[in-house]
């Protein structure tokens, strides 16, 4: 069974809007050049590694399949490659490679992917998805790493449900970024 990770870059106070600054959001762009913070590109390369698939709402995905097929490096090489599934009621022909559009019911799809697949399921960005997986219990793990920035407004990666988690790892990436990896705390 597969386990569904999410993970996201997020401000100190919460914020995962615009963080390239791609969206026209006023406080995007606050995570700076990825390549430019070794330490975190190799957590996204790692991660992208042991991956089994990736699970991205359409934008995040239309975003992704936009820049990553045309660049090269062993990054470029695992997401061109590496399944990728698609939550859309729009899309009808995905172009990246090796990419599925799963329309209908979210929740049935995704549940029947986390039982077909064995590894991990890793969503990037794509908070809209993420706020709809928590409030259904889907989520296994979330993998934060935390920029020391506060952006005092923006969409917020966790919405009005209740989550109680387990810390599991945490560390420093580069000057002060916390990379925190927590499991959904459940009953026993």
């Amino acid at each position: 069974m597969g386990k569904l990770i999410i993970s996201d870059n997020i401000s100190l106070d919460g914020v995962v809007q615009d963080p390239a600054g791609d969206e026209g959001f006023t406080h995007g762009g606050w995570v700076g050049r990825i390549a430019a913070l070794p330490d975190v590109a190799k957590v996204a390369l790692d991660e992208a590694l042991g991956a089994e698939a990736l699970l991205l709402g359409r934008r995040s995905y239309e975003w992704f399949a936009g820049r990553w097929p045309s660049r090269s490096g062993e990054l470029a090489d695992r997401l061109n490659t590496m399944p990728k599934y698609v939550v859309s009621s729009t899309l009808q022909d995905p172009g990246w490679n090796h990419s599925t559009v799963l329309a209908g019911d979210v929740l049935a799809a995704v549940s029947k992917l986390k039982h077909e697949l064995d590894g991990d399921i890793v969503v990037l960005a794509s908070f809209q998805l993420v706020h709809t997986l928590l409030a259904h219990d889907l989520v296994d793990e979330l993998r934060l790493k935390v920029f020391p920035v506060v952006l005092g407004a923006g969409e917020r990666l966790f919405g009005d449900t209740k989550h109680p988690l387990r810390l599991l790892d945490m560390r420093t990436l580069g000057d002060g970024i916390a990379f925190l990896t927590y499991e959904i705390a459940r009953p026993s």
